[in-house]
């Protein structure tokens, strides 16, 4: 009995459950599960990152110069003023001789100074009024953006550039670069995602069109086109007998100037964006300026350009409704200079050489009783506003 129990003791018995077996098991099985997901989700990442790259790089060039933000912020918190005065000392790495206090003037009258960042010939408001986009005027250098906010930081976004056009939304801005048309997103104070495209000696965007560009092929001839960016060049099929567009209907179809087959006259067309800016309805009849200047009303309704009467220049209302065989125009007031101002209730504002004030009425205009400058209060001897939609 004694042999036997001793037997018994020494015989070593496996245990029914391993702890430490089981959990050393548990964490290899985890470890190679992570590894795989990890794996996995970096495959997919790559994969992703590689068809965005792809789909960019397939029909749009990226090899030219990279798109920067220059200048210096100014970090300083001040408000922007509302009176005419002397603006603060200029941000940081920027050179005081270029820099001037641009006055604004809304199409209501009231006045705005931006300091730091002129001379300027057009300006619009931020997306949720937090600022302004401000376009130099042309130098010997090109032109340059601004981007103010209300907070008072002036920053530089463009300097040394072609023509500059901004989105009806401020959210975009198109400009050109050497031989290169860009579009780039506007964020906070700096662009984003700019996308480019080879262009014609002498093309230069003009506006923009829903999603696309109006490009001006040649700026001494006919001829336009609209580049959807990211989706390859310009497109070969282009229009070849516009002068000048004006603007968009609600409809979204263009009204522009194109090229007449009579010496003496100019026609107005209503443009098919869908079939590469083919007229579908025209009218001849207003003596029309080469100028380019104009703008249609909200509704759609009322065109103001620039025009003759005899030998007079002078700023004409057209009725696109009446657009016909023989069309007609009414003087509205002095011709006009830059920016056309239409608000929701068919009303007009410009500025005319001298930088007073002209604010247009059709009915009283189309009833014979042309508009009359008015000089903005306040204004400076010799400084000439610019014109935006409100404040």
């Amino acid at each position: 009995m004694r042999e036997t129990l001793s037997h018994q003791v020494a015989l070593a018995r496996p245990l029914v459950a391993d702890p430490a077996g089981q959990a050393i098991r548990r964490a290899n099985r985890i470890r190679r599960r992570r590894t795989a997901t990890g794996l996995t989700l970096a495959a997919a990442v790559t994969v992703l990152l590689s068809a965005g790259m792809a789909q960019l790089g397939a029909e749009t060039r990226r090899d030219g110069t990279p798109i920067v933000v220059i200048g210096d912020p100014d970090p300083s918190s001040r408000p922007i003023p509302t009176v005419s005065a002397p603006g603060p000392g200029p941000s940081p790495g920027t050179s005081a001789s270029l820099l001037v206090s641009e006055t604004l003037v809304s199409a209501d009258g009231k006045r705005l100074v931006l300091p730091d960042v002129g001379p300027a010939e057009h300006a619009q408001l931020l997306p949720g009024g937090t600022g302004w986009l401000v376009v130099g005027t042309a130098t010997t250098a090109g032109r340059s953006l601004w981007v103010v906010q209300n907070d008072g930081l002036v920053q530089v976004l463009l300097a040394g550039a072609g023509p500059i056009v901004l989105a009806p939304d401020s959210r975009q801005v198109a400009w050109r670069d050497g031989g290169d048309l860009l579009v780039a997103g506007v964020v906070g104070t700096q662009l984003i995602g700019a996308v480019r495209t080879p262009t014609p000696t002498g093309a230069e965007p003009v506006r923009f069109v829903g999603d696309n560009v109006l490009v001006r092929l040649d700026p001494a001839g006919t001829g336009h086109t609209l580049w959807r960016p990211g989706a390859g060049p310009l497109p070969a099929t282009v229009d070849r007998q516009t002068l000048h567009v004006y603007g968009a209907l609600p409809d979204g179809r263009l009204v522009g100037q194109i090229a007449a087959t009579d010496p003496r006259g100019t026609c107005l067309a209503v443009l098919d964006p869908t079939r590469h800016l083919t007229p579908v309805d025209s009218g001849c009849g207003p003596d029309l300026s080469q100028d380019g200047v104009g703008e249609i009303s909200a509704d759609g309704r009322w065109l103001l350009v620039n025009g003759r009467v005899g030998r007079a220049d002078r700023a004409l209302l057209v009725d696109l409704r009446q657009l016909g065989p023989v069309t007609t125009a009414v003087p509205a007031g002095p011709p006009m200079i830059g920016t056309v101002v239409w608000n929701n209730d068919s009303h007009a504002s410009y500025l005319d050489e001298a930088g007073a004030l002209v604010r247009v009425d059709p009915a009283r205009v189309w009833a014979g009783e042309p508009a009359r400058p008015e000089p903005v209060p306040g204004l400076p001897a010799g400084e000439r506003p610019v014109l935006v939609n409100s404040f």
